[in-house]
Formats: C-alpha cells, structure tokens, sequence
C-alpha cells in the first residue's frame, strides 16, 4: 500500500471481491494488537464489504461511508467483479471541483452561521 501510495486494498476470490484490507485495519487490528505482520491478511481484513456500482448516485456511496464509518467502498460491476475503489478523498475532490463556490464559501463551522457581515 505505501509503494502504490493508496489507503487500502481489495482481497478477490475468482475475480470477486471477498473483502477489504485499510490503512486503518493495519493501525487497529494488526499493530495495535501487536500481532505478527507474517499473518494472512485474510485474518485482517473486512470480510463482505459493502460496495457500489458504478452507476449508483454519489449520494448512496456517502450514504454507505457515512453509515457504516467507512473512507473506501470498492466499486464492483453487476457481477461483482471489482472496477476500483472509492474513497472519501476522491469524493471530497469531486464536489469541490464541480461545486467549488458552494465549497469554498462554507464557514469553518456549517452549525454556526454569522449573524453579521464580517468585512468593510
């Protein structure tokens, strides 16, 4: 993961995806827990993902992730076979670059709207 400078990686099974190894399960489940790094990943790793397809709206994948505390989703076909992976990250960058003024002008807390104008 470090060499190809990504947050995670799918485990497959005949070309399916059988489950999830993250940055985080590495911190958590391995290092934390002082276990050895010569165990399987498979001992690791999310079993079952949730996943999205491609043509699901972006606001299902943030729906998943927001449910399920997840920073990536693999993105499967409709035969399960894995397209790639979606992250928080990549998500963030779309809507900052499609929506950049909606983004851009957020205040540093979206609960606390000033009441006055700030400025000359």
């Amino acid at each position: 993961m470090r060499h190809e400078k990504v947050g995670c990686v799918l485990v497959c099974v005949a070309e399916a995806v059988v489950g999830i190894f993250t940055e985080r399960d590495l911190m958590k489940r391995v290092i934390a827990a002082n276990k050895p790094l010569s165990l399987p990943v498979s001992e690791f790793m999310t079993s079952n993902p949730i996943v999205v397809h491609p043509k699901d709206p972006i606001r299902v994948a943030v729906r998943r992730m927001e449910e399920g505390g997840y920073r990536h989703l693999p993105v499967v076909n409709d035969r399960g076979r894995p397209l790639g992976v979606l992250s928080v990250k990549r998500i963030v960058h779309y809507l900052v670059e499609h929506f950049p003024a909606t983004v851009y002008n957020l205040p540093p807390d979206p609960g606390v709207i000033p009441q006055e104008r700030e400025g000359a």
